[in-house]
């Protein structure tokens, strides 16, 4: 067990990283307890690294870590790099297929449609417009 005391933009974070499995580990933030999943297979031996960013304003930037959806069957999709959400092009309750746009995300002044990654309807959207997000954000999530 890691613990860490961050500060990220003037608000302390007591963050404790629990048990590590091979695509999961068990982390307390501030007292609440999140399930983080990998999008690969972390090797036992391999360090959790925290990485600063460069400058203060992208760390003000960064939205507050919102507690994963239930995996009742449900897909998350997330943000493949950082970067701001310009348009939101779906609603909960709306009907998705593969390959769908359901968000534009802009990374390195660029637009990139975030598409859905499974057949379903919306559960929940977890951004809004303006939002910025962190590579592995959950952005919406499809049931």
């Amino acid at each position: 067990m890691k613990e860490y005391k961050l500060v990220i933009n003037g608000n302390n974070y007591n963050v404790v990283i629990g048990e590590v499995e091979e695509t999961s580990a068990m982390v307390e933030i501030n007292g609440t307890s999140y399930t983080v999943e990998f999008e690969k297979p972390v090797a036992k031996s391999a360090p959790i690294k925290i990485i600063r960013t460069s400058t203060p304003a992208a760390v003000s930037a960064v939205k507050p870590i919102q507690p994963m959806a239930p995996v009742t069957g449900s897909t998350p999709v997330k943000s493949p790099l950082p970067g701001v959400i310009l348009e939101i092009k779906c609603a909960v309750g709306n009907t998705v297929k593969k390959g769908d746009v359901i968000l534009i995300l802009e990374a390195m002044k660029m637009e990139n449609v975030i598409e859905a990654t499974a057949n379903g309807k919306i559960e929940s959207i977890q951004v809004n417009k303006g939002d910025s997000v962190l590579e592995g954000d959950t952005l919406v999530v499809i049931g």
